[in-house]
């Protein structure tokens, strides 16, 4: 099996992004047909990590941060077919290398990815409020 390369992908095209959260089911909870707003999403971003395997884009971790005290991931969506080899968690180190180890990670997990967190080391805060 190829190799995956990860890298800081600071220019990643609205129609990759679209696509990665389409493969990843996390399009279920983005707001994709409005490509006006997947793009402002992508430009505003802080951090975007992603991963690619012969090209492909298999997977994106896109994040705010203020390099000080926290880094929010917004996105952290692999492609279904490449679940399961620690992809995501790679996505998420490199993430936090780039925002500064010294930063509180933070993320809202989808439904169906609760069980993943706890699996890579993260622990679930008791208190989360969301208007």
């Amino acid at each position: 099996m190829p190799d995956i390369h990860y890298e800081q992908s600071p220019k990643l095209s609205v129609d990759d992004y679209i696509d990665i959260l389409k493969r990843s089911t996390l399009a279920e909870r983005r707001l994709i047909d409005q490509p006006e707003l997947m793009q402002e999403a992508v430009e505003q971003a802080d951090v975007i990590v992603t991963a690619r395997q012969d090209g492909l884009l298999v997977g994106i971790a896109r994040s705010l941060t203020d390099y000080s005290a926290c880094v929010y991931v917004a996105d952290l969506a692999v492609d279904e077919k490449f679940q399961g080899q620690g992809i995501g968690k790679r996505l998420l180190d490199l993430t936090h290398e780039i925002s500064g180890l010294h930063t509180k990670m933070i993320l809202l997990a989808a439904p169906k990815a609760e069980t993943y967190y706890p699996h890579i080391g993260m622990t679930q805060h008791y208190s989360c409020w969301i208007r």
